[in-house]
């Protein structure tokens, strides 16, 4: 995971100078495709369905994400991407029945393949909406008074469904969106927030 945050980080440092050279014939287009990198931030708002003691409790907590894409656009209104998400911890305390104070720590990675269709023949400001489909990686810690902590982690499904809108100023593009996400974890565990981000297109 290291060695992925490196690279990527390396990656997100050098694209935006490359981003200068976009409609000046960049060598940067891939079999007619026009490559771009995205970078983003939010809030939001995480819900985890956590079962203990055969009692389930919702678990919730605000957080805040970032997020680094890698993508092509496809046509002028279509595009799609490799995004990877990163996400603070989401803190929680509830009773199971007659276990009470149960504290319940949740940690979220994911890795989606996103499309995304904008609408509407504007040159500047379009509405889009977005799909996308990958995994997560969870790592959820429950501590209990008298009886310790036991952490799980796993590698589970994971999908994403936004509406937003984009300006595009040619070079760069600023997207604006409200975002829901869902992981199959537990009994579930939902993500609901917004994004404001910045593409830069070679």
């Amino acid at each position: 995971m290291k060695k992925i945050a490196i690279s990527t980080l390396a990656v997100l440092i050098a694209c935006p100078a490359f981003a200068g050279n976009y409609g000046s014939g960049s060598s940067w287009q891939l079999f007619g495709l026009d490559p771009y990198i995205g970078l983003r931030g939010g809030a939001g708002y995480t819900s985890l369905n956590y079962n203990y003691n055969n009692h389930k409790e919702s678990m919730g907590d605000m957080v805040f994400q970032g997020r680094a894409a890698l993508g092509l656009e496809i046509c002028d209104t279509v595009r799609s991407e490799i995004e990877w998400s990163i996400y603070s911890k989401a803190k929680d305390n509830a009773d199971f029945g007659t276990v009470a104070d149960v504290k319940v720590d949740t940690k979220l990675q994911t890795l989606l393949w996103n499309t995304y269709w904008e609408l509407g023949g504007y040159q500047i400001v379009r509405p889009f909406i977005g799909l996308g489909a990958g995994v997560a990686f969870t790592d959820v810690k429950r501590e209990v008074p008298a009886i310790g902590d036991h952490s799980e982690s796993k590698t589970r499904f994971s999908a994403m469904g936004a509406l937003g809108i984009t300006f595009d100023m040619e070079r760069f593009a600023v997207d604006i969106a409200a975002r829901y996400n869902y992981i199959d974890v537990q009994s579930g565990l939902h993500n609901i927030g917004g994004d404001i981000g910045i593409r830069f297109m070679f």
